[in-house]
């Protein structure tokens, strides 16, 4: 018994680990951005009231609590702009995340029926981007794309545009960035879970009499589902709230929540809104993820 105890203390003691740091380093800065998006702005420094000091007593801290409210979300619903900016996000992050999956499903797919001395250097062509300044890829972008970069000097040589295009600040180029910048996160775990498929359950489903294309669909889609739960979330979630990419490669016709988050933060110093919009957005994305925390208790019953 005291051999047990010994065993479960360390692991009762890492398992709490991960607990104390989402209280350090999310809980409570989360429940400043809270507070902050309750207050109201003013010229001043900090540029919001009221502000909390615990030094002048329980009557003055009732009084700050008094004065919290809740009009920089009413201000948020009401606002055409803010509204448009998350549907935009939304629109763009879901998209962009359906491209990944139709472009990183068949290479996760065929990285997976490689043979297995082959597979550690396909995996490697997929995280060396990862190796280089996700800024300077994007800046690398910007001159492949713009007027007398490298895609219309190649169109225009092999004849098929009489002039340049315009690629730059376009929803287009966005969503080459977009994609180009996420695509791994999309193959990954789908290859982590396309390689534990045992082949002899394909081998199965033919003998049967099910078709390379029936057996994909009966036998290889369902087993993959959570991986593609999991590569769905990694690219969407960071995509509702991207900045870089939108900021330097779309137009500014239209922008999307990480855009409008920047604006009211640093141009118009109007932190309480835009620690509503954080917040606000936080709440969305909450969304997906118990979705997909749903999925996996499903996925687990039924394996019981």
């Amino acid at each position: 018994m005291s051999a047990r105890r010994n065993f479960t203390r360390p692991a009762r003691l890492a398992a709490i680990g991960p607990f104390l740091w989402m209280l350090a380093f999310f809980l409570v800065p989360f429940g400043f951005v809270v507070k902050i998006s309750l207050s109201q702005a003013v010229i001043a420094q900090p540029p919001y009231l009221p502000l909390f000091d615990l030094s002048v007593g329980w009557e003055a801290l009732q009084a700050a609590f008094a004065a919290l409210s809740l009009d920089n979300f009413r201000l948020l619903a009401a606002d055409e702009l803010y509204w448009r900016s998350y549907l935009r996000s939304l629109a763009v992050a879901s998209s962009s995340t359906a491209l990944l999956l139709l472009i990183g499903y068949p290479i996760a797919y065929a990285m997976a029926r490689l043979p297995r001395r082959f597979q550690a250097l396909a995996m490697m062509l997929v995280i060396v981007p990862f190796w280089t300044s996700f800024l300077i890829r994007i800046y690398a972008w910007i001159n492949i794309l713009q007027h007398d970069g490298l895609l219309n000097q190649m169109l225009l040589k092999l004849h098929l545009v009489s002039a340049p295009l315009v690629w730059l600040s376009t929803d287009t180029a966005m969503m080459l960035g977009l994609v180009y910048s996420y695509l791994p996160f999309m193959i990954l775990p789908l290859y982590a879970t396309l390689s534990k498929i045992p082949p002899a359950l394909l081998e199965a489903a033919q003998d049967l009499g099910a078709s390379p294309r029936r057996a994909f669909w009966l036998v290889t889609w369902p087993l993959s589902l959570p991986g593609v739960a999991a590569g769905v979330l990694l690219c969407f979630i960071p995509i509702v709230g991207e900045f870089v990419v939108p900021d330097l490669l779309a137009g500014s016709d239209s922008m999307m929540i990480g855009q409008t988050l920047w604006l009211e933060f640093f141009t118009n110093k109007d932190w309480p809104v835009a620690s509503a919009l954080a917040v606000l957005l936080l709440v969305l994305l909450l969304v997906p993820l118990l979705a997909y925390e749903r999925l996996q208790r499903r996925q687990l019953e039924g394996g019981r």
